[in-house]
């Protein structure tokens, strides 16, 4: 898969104007470098991913003021009985996300595709939690995230994660430029409420994954250490 599709498809149907197809398109690197940098990092291969050209906005629900921007989302796929997770990568993310900040979402991103993995394989997908606020999803979404510094053996890696995810991602700069850059822009937006962002797949469709018995085993390990280091933060 073409991780630029949806991008390119947008500007030749002229939805995204050229400045800002040059600018994605020239810093798109820097997302590929931190894709690479996080497989290397993990020992783990990161998921498909691909550049969304929109700006992706979430509430609480549909009549809501208060809403969150999503630079990236894990999302599950069945396809023709196949299960695969994609990463979807906002466009806005690519423009404007300075180095550090576009990995540490993508390094964030990846705990969450572990974290599915991790779930599909204990089939405690039938009924995820739904957060009826942004405060209560960021709080609920840091509590069940593998440890980043068992995952990752980067040093500056980590650090980006940590100073930019103490409680929840915020980049101030980066959402202002988001607002100024695309959003006042009239640039493609999508809409999403919290409880659509929460993952549902059947029993049926659960017990059709097949999952490498060697990740698996990796993904366990990596369970245990992070459960040893929370533990160790309580006392």
């Amino acid at each position: 898969m073409d991780p630029l599709v949806r991008l390119k498809d947008a500007y030749q149907k002229g939805v995204i104007p050229q400045d800002v197809y040059d600018l994605t398109i020239e810093r798109f690197p820097i997302t590929v470098a931190g894709i690479n940098r996080i497989e290397k990092a993990s020992g783990i291969r990161y998921p498909v991913a691909y550049v969304e050209p929109s700006l992706v906005l979430s509430s609480s629900n549909a009549n809501s003021y208060e809403f969150g921007i999503l630079f990236a989302r894990t999302i599950p796929v069945m396809f023709e009985e196949r299960f695969q997770v994609v990463i979807q990568i906002s466009a806005p993310l690519v423009a404007y996300g300075l180095k550090g900040t576009i990995h540490a979402i993508l390094a964030h991103e990846f705990l969450h595709f572990l974290e599915l993995i991790r779930k599909i394989s204990k089939m405690e997908l039938l009924s995820d939690e739904i957060s009826g606020n942004l405060f209560e999803n960021v709080y609920s979404d840091e509590t069940r995230l593998f440890e980043p510094r068992v995952v990752f053996k980067d040093r500056t890696l980590l650090d980006h994660i940590t100073k930019r995810f103490p409680a929840g991602f915020r980049d101030y700069k980066l959402e202002d430029k988001a607002m100024k850059f695309w959003s006042d822009k009239n640039l493609p937006k999508t809409n999403i409420t919290l409880d659509s962002n929460t993952v549902k797949l059947s029993a049926e469709s659960l017990s059709k994954i097949k999952i490498d018995p060697n990740f698996l085993t990796k993904i366990d390990e990596l369970e245990e250490k992070s459960s040893k280091v929370r533990k160790k933060k309580l006392y």
